[in-house]
């Protein structure tokens, strides 16, 4: 239990129906569906459209995004996979004769095919109890009135601002500024698209004059994105991956998610003995830092395109954990991991809603860097993803650029399941950080005893290849051990990630935590 004379948030404790994400319009919107009679997933999609709206730095209609879903009276989790491919026409080849070692980060060559609105349209029409129109209908008032910017969203907004370029600073500034806190944002071009997803479905956006605003935008500015490529994306559904550790088991979406580098961190760190360390001390914060470097390393070696992904069993095996457990030096610290170009990327945006029938659903939904690409559909205003620039251009790689493939993603639904029932959705945002943001969430639950909230509320650090992250909630003497054990502690740039999450308890009772890093919280009733 927290102390109540320190500053802190309590968790937020319902009977009925429960929703946790990172902007509170997006959980009082979730929240209004749940007593409307929907279900979860049409709580989910509510709040995470919506989320295009609060946070349009993090996430959009041109993004992608990962579900995991357990069904109303039964314990099986299902994912659902919303992440879109390269146009048909991206080369790897030519990329290289241009001269490129490795994807650009942000432009026209990173844009891959928006997949989420499919997912949602499937999630709605598979899983969802009201119509899809009763769902978009808040979204599509906000985009039409305006939200007022949030202080943590106008902080990275600002800090994304460079990234606009062309028609995206006509539609993500204000009068050529970026907006203030309490600001009024509007985006009725997206409002416009949401009542065409509204009236026909996923054809409202993949089809007729949203889809070909999208794809002469695209064209216009050098892509080779066609209407084939638009119309042919489609969402699947497809079977979590999991692993045990010390009685629980995590489950987690498969590739082309990263999901995986999490599973694979825990089966590294059962190699050791946390609960008998400080979980605010050196010892492990540099045992997480370890077993994340060489998790990573085999992230960035194996996962790509589930179609191209051949080393999942290796990766997951007992023996492979292993052996890496062999390599770490509790006292030394490793070279750090071979850096992809998503090592800094930090935006996206997470939402996990429980209903009374305790469905729950875990939902990550991103256009991977602050403004993605930096790009926006001439008309409408929608800001194009950058997953692009999570491919490979080493010649032979899983993760290889090519058309028609999609990309290694970062961003991962989670849940938790115990005794056989599963007990907990949850998601921590913060683009590369998230498995090593999952592997600690677990770790502060199960060897230190946390409750919910303070496992989020905890101090974070990560090894990024830039350097050790620390946050300043470690106290001075924990930075100077960390250092003299080899690691280059340096000061994160912002609060490292953002978590959510809802525990279901054995009475049924619901718990829900929000990270205070973000601006959002958890809404029960």
């Amino acid at each position: 239990m927290r102390d109540f004379e320190k500053p802190g948030r309590s968790a937020v404790f319902a009977a009925n129906g429960l929703c946790a994400t990172s902007h509170p319009l997006a959980a009082k919107v979730a929240l209004d569906v749940l007593q409307a009679g929907g279900t979860a997933a049409d709580a989910a999609i509510a709040g995470a459209v919506l989320l295009g709206i609060c946070e349009p730095q993090m996430t959009g209609l041109g993004g992608d995004c990962f579900i995991l879903l357990k069904p109303a009276g039964e314990e099986r989790v299902i994912g659902l996979n919303g992440s879109g491919r390269a146009p048909a026409a991206l080369s790897a080849e030519a990329l290289r004769a241009r001269g490129l070692t490795a994807m650009p980060i942000h432009g026209i060559d990173t844009v891959t095919l928006p997949g989420a609105v499919d997912a949602f349209c499937r999630l709605n029409a598979d899983w969802g109890r009201l119509p899809l129109a009763d769902l978009l209908a808040p979204a599509i008032r906000y985009a039409d009135e305006g939200v007022p910017v949030a202080p943590r969203v106008a902080r990275d907004w600002g800090e994304d601002e460079s990234i606009l370029q062309g028609d995206a600073r006509r539609f993500y500034l204000l009068d050529g500024a970026v907006p203030r806190v309490g600001q009024i944002f509007r985006a009725p071009g997206q409002a416009e698209v949401l009542r065409r997803i509204a009236r026909e479905g996923r054809a409202g956006f993949y089809e007729g004059e949203a889809a070909e605003d999208m794809i002469a935008s695209l064209r216009a500015l050098g892509g080779g994105h066609t209407l084939d490529d638009l119309a042919a994306t489609q969402s699947f559904y497809t079977d979590p991956v999991s692993t045990a550790y010390k009685g629980i088991e995590l489950i987690e979406h498969p590739p082309n998610g990263q999901g995986a580098t999490a599973l694979l961190m825990l089966n590294i760190l059962k190699h050791f003995d946390l609960t008998a360390l400080d979980p605010l001390g050196a010892p492990r914060a540099h045992l997480e830092a370890e077993a994340a470097k060489l998790a990573y390393d085999a992230r960035n070696r194996f996962l790509a395109d589930p179609d191209r992904t051949t080393r999942l069993a290796h990766m997951l095996a007992p023996e492979t954990a292993a052996r890496l457990a062999a390599l770490i030096d509790p006292r030394r610290a490793l070279p750090a991991a071979t850096p992809l170009t998503e090592a800094v990327h930090r935006d996206t945006v997470y939402i996990t809603v429980v209903d009374r029938d305790r469905m729950a659903v875990s939902l990550i939904y991103s256009i991977f860097w602050g403004f993605g690409a930096g790009l926006a559909s001439q008309k409408y205003g929608i800001n194009f993803q950058n997953r692009g620039a999570g491919f490979s251009l080493t010649p032979g790689h899983p993760n290889e650029a090519g058309g028609g493939k999609r990309p290694m993603h970062t961003i991962i639904p989670g849940m938790i399941a115990a005794g056989g029932r599963v007990t907990l959705p949850f998601g921590v945002m913060g683009g590369a950080y998230q498995p090593c943001g999952h592997a600690r969430f677990v770790t502060n639950l199960v060897d230190y005893g946390m409750d919910l909230q303070s496992a989020i509320d905890a101090p974070r650090c990560f090894a990024a290849p830039e350097g050790m992250k620390v946050e300043s909630g470690y106290a001075p003497e924990t930075r100077a051990a960390l250092a003299a054990m080899g690691h280059s502690v340096i000061a994160p740039e912002e609060p490292i990630g953002g978590a959510q999450a809802i525990h279901i308890h054995d009475s049924g009772v619901l718990e829900g935590a929000s990270d205070p890093r973000k601006d959002g919280c958890a809404l029960g009733y």
